[in-house]
């Protein structure tokens, strides 16, 4: 039997597309041995795509890179785990409940019936559920969390129902499906995965906030006694921060690198009079720690929105994200809360193969490939058959049979469209020129 599997997942964000390939095996542990990205995403905003042609592109090259590693071919990615994120994303709580017969002892079957009643709760009609998180479950009066097993004539559960704009997967899916045709093996809300690996089970009883700031959006997940008990998205991110200094006659890539190189989101105690190429670096200093202000402001206020307040959360904030990089961010985050802030990491069951790109860039991508893996049985990489791989040897194509031609490759042209249609395309140059060097095919 084998016990490894290969599994890819992908990530669109604002900021950057990013695809990996791990092999899960069966212990739990999950090697991630490649990776390829692609940066600068215009096409996308706050976390939905805009523009179907041109993210079917990067995508494409991004997966065609993809599959050009040594470590991924001659495997071929027949399907993907996406991640889902965008400012449409948040919790919506539901109390659902069935009445049993006396003494019943509730199994499996029942708690499925129940989560079925929440995923079916009546919702604004601008919004589709996504997933429904169980939060607590009464059997009669008592309450627990697992509650399978117990006796009693009346159950109650408390879900907090994920939910988003339907556009978000919609244009995923015809982004990869229909347009690049490779199939999605599964939705991967990329909040509630990366709280699957990042967070211990210690923090989510004892509270604590799990804080995802990327480029346009910033994700804030409160877990408490051990469950999910709020979630929201705020459409604000590091990216403002870039947009306000472009008010200093600055083009977005040059306030980028300003930003990263002398920004704080802590307000200088003493006024700077340093000029640099013309800028002002204390303008520069008022501008960042301004926004850095508001947007740790509103992410301090999900806890009153949560019902909670810091007392709730000794297990502190925990940040992720390159919103969360910005020099002085966790320490402006630490003076607003009386708890302790600290950054995010990857555990150890999780092991990256390659230096590039940055661990802390790949948290988002690995988690969802980590959470498709564990909570599912696909395999997402398969060999090439026979019939896929380019026609070798002394004969002269033209030469062969009318229908062996035809059976060369059929089907797998339907299945995976144009991301297979290329990269057969290239494996065919391979093929035909041995002898070419192939350093600028393996990156």
């Amino acid at each position: 039997m084998n016990d490894e599997r290969y599994v890819a997942a992908i990530e669109i964000s604002s900021s950057k597309i990013i695809a990996s390939v791990g092999k899960m095996h069966s212990d739990g542990r999950l090697d991630i041995i490649a990776t390829e990205q692609e940066r600068g995403i215009e096409s996308v905003r706050y976390g939905i795509i805009q523009n179907l042609e041109e993210t079917s592109m990067r995508v494409t090259r991004v997966l065609e890179r993809l599959q050009l590693k040594p470590s991924v071919a001659p495997k071929i990615i027949s399907k993907v785990f996406v991640g889902l994120s965008g400012r449409s994303l948040r919790s919506i709580r539901t109390d659902v409940e069935l009445v049993l017969p006396d003494d019943t002892e509730i199994t499996e079957e029942i708690i499925v019936r129940l989560r079925q009643q929440a995923l079916a709760t009546a919702i604004d009609s601008s919004l589709e559920v996504v997933d429904a998180i169980p939060r607590v479950y009464f059997v009669g009066k008592s309450e627990t969390r697992s509650p399978k097993g117990a006796v009693g004539n009346y159950i109650k559960a408390v879900f907090d129902l994920i939910v988003c704009r339907p556009e978000l997967r919609r244009n995923l899916t015809r982004t990869l499906v229909d347009k690049i045709g490779i199939e999605v093996a599964g939705f991967v809300v990329t909040a509630l995965s990366t709280a699957q690996v990042i967070l211990t089970s210690e923090e989510k009883r004892l509270g604590c906030m799990l804080v995802d700031m990327g480029a346009e959006t910033t994700t804030v997940s409160i877990y408490k006694d051990g469950g999910l008990r709020y979630f929201a998205t705020l459409p604000m991110g590091g990216r403002n921060l870039t947009r306000d200094l472009t008010s200093l006659s600055l083009l977005e890539e040059q306030a980028e690198e300003i930003k990263i190189t002398s920004g704080n989101a802590i307000a200088r105690e003493t006024p700077t009079t340093l000029n640099v190429n013309g800028i002002s670096m204390a303008e520069v200093g008022n501008l960042i720690s301004a926004r850095s202000e508001e947007i740790v402001a509103n992410i301090i206020e999900q806890l009153k929105y949560a019902g909670l307040k810091d007392k709730d959360l000794p297990a502190g904030i925990i940040c992720i994200g390159g919103g969360t990089k910005l020099n002085g961010m966790l320490d402006l985050l630490g003076r607003q809360i009386d708890s302790p802030v600290r950054r995010g990491m990857l555990p150890t069951y999780i092991h990256i193969d390659e230096a590039r790109p940055a661990t802390a860039e790949m948290v988002e991508v690995a988690s969802v490939l980590y959470s498709g893996a564990a909570d599912t049985k696909e395999e997402c990489l398969e060999m090439p058959g026979a019939e896929d791989l380019p026609v070798t040897g002394e004969g002269n194509e033209e030469e062969a049979d009318d229908d062996e031609i035809q059976r060369v490759r059929p089907h797998r042209q339907k299945k995976s469209g144009g991301l297979w249609s290329k990269f057969q395309d290239r494996i065919s140059e391979i093929f035909s020129n041995p002898a070419e060097d192939d350093s600028d095919i393996i990156e």
